[in-house]
């Protein structure tokens, strides 16, 4: 028995299924986790979305800023973004697409085990939150998400604003900068500011903004945290307890298991481009 965490996989299904068979996934036995970003990109965004849907109820996958925007374009509050269409169209349009968007609308945006003490999440958290508020924010996210809230959610979603943690703040500004710090986050400042433009590697941050797993006395430092989304660190992140297994799959690199039984990483190559 074991539990398995795979990085974003952005419909390369060859890629998921080759990962599969070499860690000997036994779904009678193992448990999958999934860093979200399930589709888009890679050429088989629906079959993917179909056989994660179809693994046992034990199956963790957060949602992602990919899997967000799906569900935003197929409420029709969102227009197709050109860099997020491919894949998204034959889900849309899937003889199967209502059961596939209400299984992905029930997705969480974090998950914490106390076994492993680990967090999942897609992007990243503040240094402000400890285990606590991230799980009531993750929460809080998923009530809109399945509420008649969420067609307001997905008309506001996109933005960069607010761009620093309020407890006080309410509606779409709330709501928004929950999503951007769960599934857009790689860089903050030590007072939780986030930036969200730069998307390279650690070298691309603006003066005074740092990784978000670097910044000093953040709350999360003894939890083990998992995280996809930024691809450019190639699975590198070099801090204790972080894990980051997004390695670039769709881009022509690796897909990534991370084994939390031993903390041990197993790799594929990614889409051939």
């Amino acid at each position: 028995m074991a539990t398995y965490v795979i990085g974003d996989i952005h419909g390369c299904l060859d890629q998921l299924q080759d990962l599969l068979n070499k860690i000997h996934y036994n779904q009678q036995q193992d448990t999958l986790w999934f860093t979200g970003d399930l589709v888009n990109g890679g050429p088989k965004s629906l079959e993917t979305l179909r056989f994660i849907k179809d693994l046992p109820t034990s199956t963790i996958c957060v949602l992602g800023n990919h899997d967000l925007t799906l569900l935003g374009v197929a409420a029709g509050k969102i227009i197709h973004p050109q860099d997020r269409k491919f894949g998204l169209e034959s889900i849309l349009t899937a003889s199967d697409r209502d059961a596939l968007l209400e299984w992905l609308r029930w997705r969480p945006l974090a998950h914490y085990d106390a076994t492993f003490n680990a967090l999942l999440v897609h992007a990243g958290v503040i240094p402000q939150w400890d285990i606590v508020e991230i799980q009531q924010h993750s929460h809080e996210m998923e009530a809109v998400l399945r509420s008649d809230l969420a067609d307001h959610f997905f008309a506001n979603m996109f933005g960069n604003t607010p761009d620093e943690w309020d407890p006080k703040l309410s509606g779409s500004d709330r709501y928004r900068f929950i999503h951007n710090c769960f599934t857009r986050i790689r860089f903050c400042d030590p007072q939780g500011k986030i930036e969200l433009d730069s998307k390279g590697d650690i070298n691309s941050a603006p003066p005074g903004f740092y990784p978000w797993y670097t910044i000093a006395n953040r709350k999360t430092a003894d939890i083990n945290i998992i995280f996809g989304h930024w691809a450019a660190l190639l699975g590198n992140a070099n801090v204790a307890n972080i894990y980051a297994i997004d390695t670039g799959c769709v881009w022509g690199h690796e897909l990534t298991a991370l084994r939390l039984d031993d903390w041990q990483k197993f790799s594929v190559p990614g889409l051939e481009i």
